[in-house]
């Protein structure tokens, strides 16, 4: 059989460190528990060079927390104290998780809480999470905080999964149009417009304006892409800062498909994450702080920025973001219901509903009209470029 080696805590709380036989990690992690030992780390002997490794290139998804996070509450919920769960999910984890929460475990034994301890790792745990976590331990309510949490997760990752798969045929289409494109021009229509040169007659001007273009990509081509990887970088360092973003976003909203797809789904994270603050007893305020943090656009963020300084005066949040006309008008008219029946986070819960359906119809909206646009730039392309190397022909047997 197999030896793994381990670092485990023993009843007085020393860490020991060792070696066990056993058939696989789960009955070795049971052994080490039958013999009163806390697990930190559990690996394969001669297996920690390429765990290691496998970490490194692996890192941390998405699914690798909302699996940690359901399980976790699992757990709580049947009794277990945060300890011993993630002692168990130490094992359960995935090799890029694991060590993350072997870490946690460390930090938890050594006093820290559980939210003290998230926040240590700000490029997993979002401070979404770590908030609503700190809420959960100061309440009394753990269990259900990362229930609703794993629930948030589990719905945003299949509403952006619908997003991102609905744009994925639109892109592979325009893709494959750059490549075969910069392929033709290249090295099919030097080719074929290289005989045209013999003939000693005047061509018409839509083939020397296609074979002057040809000539470039086929004699300059390594300066086109150095062109475009040039131009890539400049854009980016533009883009990073504030003005960049800010044009950036108000052409991406303005844009007649999928700027209305795009504010739908600003409007849709916006509205499940408040909701689910709230419904955690975080404070509005505070709920505002978190939120705004999230949100990419810099144009919805200033909205909301704002809006949050006013509820910071005395004034209500649905006053203040009915002023905006890129939040639609039925946003502030139920959070005026919400504050007026005190039942601000059920109102924001049952309009997120609303909002992702409405957001799902844009995404289907916008795939359905994309493609024919794409068919006509693609037929256009190809009808122009076949008229250029045609129309020499015609003029040359008219000539004849």
């Amino acid at each position: 059989m197999p030896f793994f080696s381990y670092s485990a805590k023993n009843k007085l709380g020393e860490v020991v460190k060792g070696k066990a036989e056993a058939s696989s990690m789960v009955d070795a992690a049971a052994l080490l528990d039958e013999r009163g030992l806390l697990v930190i780390n559990l690996k394969p002997v001669g297996m920690e060079g390429l765990g290691s490794l496998l970490q490194g290139f692996m890192g941390v998804s998405q699914n690798d927390v909302v699996n940690f996070t359901r399980q976790l509450s699992t757990m709580i919920s049947a009794g277990l104290s945060i300890s011993k769960a993630l002692g168990v999910l130490i094992q359960q984890s995935t090799p890029g998780f694991s060590q993350l929460v072997a870490n946690l475990l460390h930090e938890v034994e050594g006093g820290a809480s559980f939210s003290k301890a998230l926040s240590s790792h700000p490029k997993v745990f979002s401070r979404l999470y770590v908030q609503l976590v700190k809420a959960g331990e100061v309440g009394g309510i753990l269990d259900d905080i990362l229930s609703r949490l794993a629930h948030n997760l589990e719905k945003s990752k299949e509403f952006r999964a619908k997003t991102k798969g609905a744009m994925i045929y639109p892109v592979i289409v325009v893709l494959a149009m750059l490549v075969v494109g910069f392929i033709m021009m290249t090295f099919v229509l030097p080719k074929l417009t290289a005989m045209y040169s013999d003939f000693g007659v005047t061509l018409p001007l839509p083939t020397r304006i296609l074979i002057g273009v040809s000539n470039i990509f086929a004699t300059r081509w390594y300066l086109i892409l150095a062109g475009i990887g040039g131009g890539i970088f400049l854009f980016n360092r533009w883009y990073k800062t504030e003005a960049g973003q800010r044009v950036i976003a108000g052409l991406l909203l303005k844009l007649p498909i999928f700027g209305n797809m795009l504010q739908k789904i600003m409007i849709t994270d916006f509205v499940r994450t408040l909701s689910l603050l709230l419904g955690s007893g975080v404070t509005l305020l505070q709920a505002l702080d978190v939120v705004i943090e999230g949100v990419e656009n810099v144009i919805y963020r200033e909205a909301f920025t704002e809006a949050r300084n006013q509820v910071e005066k005395g004034g209500l949040l649905s006053e203040s973001i009915a002023r905006h006309e890129m939040i639609p008008l039925i946003l502030s008219q139920m959070v005026a219901v919400g504050e007026e029946t005190g039942k601000l986070d059920e109102v924001l819960q049952k309009l997120s509903t609303y909002f992702e359906q409405e957001t799902e119809q844009a995404v289907k909206n916008m795939t359905t009209a994309i493609e024919p646009i794409i068919m006509v730039i693609l037929a256009v392309a190809v009808g122009g470029m076949v008229i250029a190397i045609v129309m020499p022909i015609y003029s040359l047997t008219s000539a004849f």
